[in-house]
């Protein structure tokens, strides 16, 4: 009679322990990961440009028992995500996961790409591009010398259809794409994953005024799921990029649209 040796796997999905900084968690998806990574047991720095909203989120998150620190940040200034970055380690001692969710979308004006004022484009390219640079650059070292981490960058499922009238967001949310599987293959060496995931047309509480309630019905239509999406629908794929269950899965990106896109 032969014999079968078990592999126990250990609880999954669990963070208990880790240490995540999510930007731009001050409101909107960002906020709703940040209290999931919480309540899944990470002690989680809520980064936002708005430190007054990222304390009252800290702030919630303390009275539920959890650990939490707020921490402004400008991510397209390079300086201001080193300061975070070493808030975040004289507060808990490490960095096991980055969540690069900070971007500029909803202030948007739509219009055609040739009626994009220059400075308009430069500040979506630094906040949306340049600021995943800056704190993938900022977290590295860390991870490196721990020899684990996990790296999620935020890009947006627009950049498989080329949304009209935004072209500096799908422009910059495509590179985030490309600077995804770069460092998949320069921190995988060093036992750092870095994958990203682009969420479709997703209703977060942030007043946008590029979508009306037709415009709505359409996305819904677009979609195999039959429904408008929220922040929560990008919650179990973010968790599950940020766990253990993860490790073998890097330099990829992840859909998470309701199936507007077959590609």
């Amino acid at each position: 009679m032969s014999s079968v040796t078990q592999t126990i796997i250990p609880e999954r999905g669990t963070l208990s322990g880790k240490v995540a900084i999510v930007t731009g968690s001050a409101q909107g998806i960002g906020r709703t990961l940040a209290e999931q990574f919480a309540a899944a047991g990470a002690k989680t720095v809520i980064a936002d440009l708005d430190v007054a909203s990222a304390r009252r989120v800290a702030d919630d998150l303390k009275a539920g028992g959890m650990a939490s620190l707020a921490v402004q940040v400008d991510v397209g200034n390079a300086a201001s995500v080193e300061n975070l970055v070493a808030a975040s380690i004289a507060e808990f001692g490490r960095i096991d996961v980055l969540v690069n969710n900070a971007a500029i979308f909803s202030t948007i004006e739509m219009r055609p790409f040739d009626e994009i004022p220059s400075e308009e484009w430069t500040k979506v390219i630094d906040v949306n591009l340049t600021g995943v640079f800056n704190c993938c650059r900022a977290v590295a070292e860390t991870m490196r010398r721990q020899g684990t981490g996990r790296i999620i960058n935020m890009s947006s499922a627009t950049v498989l259809f080329g949304r009209p009238h935004y072209l500096h967001y799908v422009a910059s949310k495509a590179g985030v794409l490309g600077i995804t599987r770069g460092l998949a293959r320069e921190l995988g060496p060093f036992g750092v994953t870095v994958n990203s995931i682009l969420p479709g047309s997703v209703e977060t509480g942030i007043p946008r005024g590029s979508v009306s309630g037709d415009q709505a019905s359409r996305i819904i239509a677009s979609q195999s799921i039959g429904r408008r999406l929220t922040s929560k629908d990008i919650v179990g794929i973010t968790l599950f990029l940020a766990s253990d269950d993860s490790e073998a899965i890097t330099g990829q990106s992840l859909v998470a649209d309701g199936g507007a896109n077959f590609l």
